[in-house]
């Protein structure tokens, strides 16, 4: 018996993947500039507490970057800046692994129609399990909110991604 299916493409060179973040890197300069100058974009830990006043500047929820907004400059900029400084800074890198919806086709990256994380890059160690990532996207909508699915009070700062108790998951349950 043959087997047809199509093998599974490599996270870190997924097609929309290899495109995207080159993009983006050739975008920072505009981007910086519009976000407040490059100066103040530098790729150091504390460029995140200026990133991050200013993402609370600009949106009022979780739900404004889930929005069109997701496709703007300024959101796929930062969604960049924040996963950049996670690969340079812990060692990490992009990865792209989209899934099907209700096993139909995969949505395009950053998908303006729908608001998944499934179809938003991620970054993760070279050598983790294909589902530890860290969505940066998620990250600013989560920085966004005042309190988690569970009622448990929220307070991140995107500084906190560099942390590395931040990139442990501490919800695992050791048996």
């Amino acid at each position: 018996m043959t087997d047809h299916t199509t093998p599974a493409i490599d996270a870190t060179q997924h097609p929309e993947l290899l495109v995207w973040p080159a993009e983006r890197q050739s975008a920072f300069p505009h981007w910086a500039d519009q976000a407040g100058g490059a100066d103040r974009f530098d790729f150091a830990p504390g460029s995140l507490g200026t990133l991050d006043d200013l993402i609370r500047g600009t949106f009022d929820s979780s739900e404004d970057i889930d929005s069109q907004r997701r496709r703007d400059d300024f959101v796929q900029g930062t969604v960049w800046y924040v996963g950049e400084m996670m690969c340079r800074k812990r060692g990490m890198v992009w990865r792209y692994t989209p899934e099907p919806l209700d096993d139909g086709p995969h949505p395009p990256l950053f998908d303006p129609t729908d608001t998944p994380a499934l179809d938003t890059p991620c970054v993760a160690f070279p050598d983790s399990e294909p589902s530890d990532g860290f969505y940066p996207l998620n990250i600013l909508r989560r920085m966004l909110i005042d309190e988690d699915e569970t009622g448990m009070p929220v307070d991140e700062r995107l500084v906190d991604v560099l942390d590395p108790a931040y990139l442990t998951d501490e919800d695992d349950d050791e048996e």
